[in-house]
């Protein structure tokens, strides 16, 4: 039965929620975790989440992942083994590339309110220094490979262009100037570090490393001023306010209110919905706005009743155009900072937005207290978005 057509009091026993976030500390390409695989990086966070939660035996339906750079095969499956869970769970991996986090949470939350188990993991995974090279089989030499960077996401019809061309188009199209970025851009790396020592309770020691390589520190006006354009001579988009691509792993324990409460958890995140939509391929930055209006309508929420947002910070430009076409001033975005300044692990940065979330809602005081709406909400390649709400909710 849906939640719709249940009593009030049993809608919200039966309502998922977010218990526990857990997450590898974020690596640099190259750095770090240069010679950890994503299975391993995501085992590390599946065998904490699984025991800190204190999960019952048999009581984990699913390990849903999101993974966008990878081999190919089933990572979620592969960790799930490789972090010693029981063999009786399967493990679910699925791509809509940097949507692919927010997404598997998404889909676990629909999954424990329709009773089809009990507790699940999901989450995202990317390693992005070991992720493979990529090869087409020539016609005219067959065997021989032709190697290319990235999938195609959309028909030349509709324009695929680059991230960092879909950026700079974003910014033309928006008018979002070079100035307004970086200024955006020195926030996030502000943020970041002030967030950064109430980070430490949800990372995971991974392979040696038991904090965040990624974090740019030391960024001023006067220094990113200096990063010419990296795209198109004439642009606006720069090294300094685009994310870097990182490593990690950031997995949720996602279970219903009732189970939550029997369990000892306090401050949980209430899932009321997600929503997909798409847009112009080559304005692909702005999708998760689009998701965000449709969620908004979906679930009949004034945006003003937010209180907390989180959206990916791919580029600068992408962010500040997509606060425009939600009305939301910029500043009220990402508190805690965001990708420009940590990173981005495509297919886990989705569910970073949600940890940073279930993290702020666990602060006292402010307008993330009992009862407070948040968003969460990413763009994808290809034109497409994804954006899910919570209400932090205090359980005992």
């Amino acid at each position: 039965m849906p939640l719709s057509g249940l009593p009030e009091d049993r809608r919200d026993e039966r309502r998922a929620v977010i218990a526990l976030c857990r997450r590898t500390p974020f690596g640099r390409l190259r750095g770090v975790f240069s010679s950890t695989e994503a299975h391993e990086l995501l085992a590390a966070v599946l065998h904490a989440a699984y025991r800190d939660a204190g999960l019952p035996e048999s009581g984990l339906a699913d390990v849903i992942i999101g993974n966008a750079a990878g081999g190919g095969g089933n990572v979620a499956r592969l960790a799930a083994l490789t972090a010693g869970l029981p063999v009786e769970v399967p493990g679910l991996t699925i791509d809509r590339q940097c949507a692919s986090g927010l997404d598997a949470i998404s889909l676990a939350c629909r999954l424990v309110e329709s009773e089809a188990g009990a507790w699940f993991i999901a989450g995202g995974v990317e390693s992005c220094s070991t992720a493979p090279l990529r090869a087409h089989r020539l016609t005219s030499l067959p065997g021989a490979p032709d190697f290319f960077s990235r999938a195609r996401f959309a028909p030349e019809t509709h324009g695929d262009p680059s991230a960092g061309q879909a950026a700079e188009n974003v910014a033309a199209a928006f008018g979002v100037q070079r100035d307004e970025q970086d200024q955006y851009a020195l926030r996030s790396y502000t943020r970041t570090a002030a967030a950064l020592d109430g980070m430490s309770a949800e990372i995971v020691p991974t392979a040696g490393c038991d904090t965040d390589e990624t974090p740019r520190r030391g960024m001023t006006s006067k220094v990113l001023s200096r990063f010419l354009p990296a795209f198109t001579a004439a642009g606006s988009v720069t090294a300094g306010n685009s994310c870097a691509d990182a490593d990690a792993a950031v997995v949720a324990v996602v279970t219903s209110r009732a189970r939550a409460r029997a369990a000892g958890f306090n401050t949980v995140l209430e899932f009321h919905g997600s929503a997909s939509a798409g847009g112009a391929p080559a304005l692909f930055g702005t999708a998760g706005a689009h998701a965000v209006l449709k969620l908004l309508e979906g679930i009949q929420l004034n945006r003003k009743a937010v209180s907390t947002w989180e959206y990916n910070e791919a580029f600068a430009a992408q962010v500040l155009a997509s606060a425009q076409l939600l009305g939301v001033a910029p500043e009220r975005l990402n508190l805690h900072g965001g990708a420009l300044a940590y990173g981005h692990p495509y297919g886990a940065s989705g569910a970073m937005l949600v940890a940073n979330l279930l993290r702020q809602a666990s602060m006292p005081g402010g307008p993330r207290d009992d009862g407070g709406w948040s968003v969460a909400a990413v763009s994808a390649a290809g034109g497409v978005g994804t954006a899910a709400a919570f209400r932090t909710v205090s359980l005992q």
